[in-house]
């Protein structure tokens, strides 16, 4: 393992994963920046004030923007390591960091903006697909252009999926019936998002990682929907009413939803009704697993991370 720690730039790092992801990197003691525009603190005072923590944890931070090509050069020749953390909006630009990182010629490993399903191993339908799509063809650029790389497979996030115990479009749990897709069996993966922070810091560096998928897979955090309620029962002591939606029905309902509500109902179809987190084997050609490399971490189950809804 190196002894010296990779000097990191997060792009997105305001972000709602990017911010967990800049906090474990610090925390871990690697030189940390964070690419941030001009106005940003101005504009969004939440974001000013993540701003002002980071810098209060010793977090550099720099002046740039994913449209400002010689911003993004000169950033990125300072540090060894990019990770992009931007958001659905911004993913195509990445294509953007990619001529940086290749102009810059310094950059020992970078990690694109994932942290959700294996794009390459996924059944989706639209409109999410379009969004796996742009997320696919970044792997192939940064492929092409022979730039070191680690994708980051997180899964689902906790704090999206399990304050509603997996109903698709709820934020608090249900107080009498759940809904199920297709027959509650896929085996689904909940992270936790400073987990999830921790894990693509130890990435960084590891020679075991380089050019592979990093799956976070804890066997703690496997639940199928019928088995996280069930769970859910057992802490509330309640029983619930589960209905369950054919995944035809499903599949209807995606398409007559709005706005943002058909790109979730999708990704949910996906993970509860495909079993894309779960259906196939990591092998050793293309990935790792994220526990198996680093036993000594200890991340959040979803037995505990349940309990502070209770």
């Amino acid at each position: 393992m190196a002894s010296q720690k990779s000097r990191i730039l997060v792009i997105g790092g305001t972000g709602y994963i990017g911010k967990f992801i800049v906090s474990a990197s610090a925390r871990a003691g690697n030189p940390t920046f964070v690419l941030v525009r001009e106005g940003t603190a101005a504009a969004d005072p939440a974001k000013a004030k993540l701003v002002e923590d980071f810098k209060a944890s010793g977090v550099t931070v720099v002046h740039g923007d994913l449209n400002d090509h010689r911003s993004l050069v000169n950033a990125i020749k300072e540090v060894d390591v990019v990770i992009s953390t931007v958001g659905g909006l911004q993913l195509g630009d990445q294509i953007k960091i990619i001529a940086a990182i290749k102009e810059a010629g310094n950059v020992k490993r970078f990690l694109p903006s994932e942290f959700g399903n294996d794009v390459d191993r996924s059944h989706v339908v639209e409109p999410a697909n379009s969004i796996f799509a742009i997320k696919a063809q970044i792997r192939r650029a940064i492929e092409a252009e022979n730039i070191p790389y680690t994708y980051v497979v997180s899964h689902f996030f906790a704090g999206y999926f399990l304050p509603s115990i997996g109903q698709a479009g709820a934020v608090s749990p249900p107080t009498d019936k759940f809904t199920i897709l297709g027959d509650g069996n896929a085996k689904v993966v909940f992270n936790y998002e400073e987990d999830i922070g921790t894990y693509t810091i130890k990435a960084v560096d590891d020679p075991r990682t380089l050019n592979k998928i990093l799956y976070l897979r804890p066997a703690a955090n496997i639940y199928s929907h019928n088995e996280l309620i069930s769970l859910w029962e057992r802490k509330t002591g309640k029983k619930f009413e589960r209905t369950y939606v054919s995944e035809e029905e499903f599949l209807k309902q995606i398409q007559e939803a709005p706005l943002p509500l058909n790109i979730v109902l999708a990704i949910h179809h996906s993970a509860f009704v495909k079993g894309d987190h779960t259906n196939f084997e990591i092998e050793e050609s293309f990935g790792v697993e994220a526990t198996q490399l680093y036993p000594d971490v200890k991340y959040t189950t979803v037995d505990e991370y349940l309990n502070r809804f209770l």
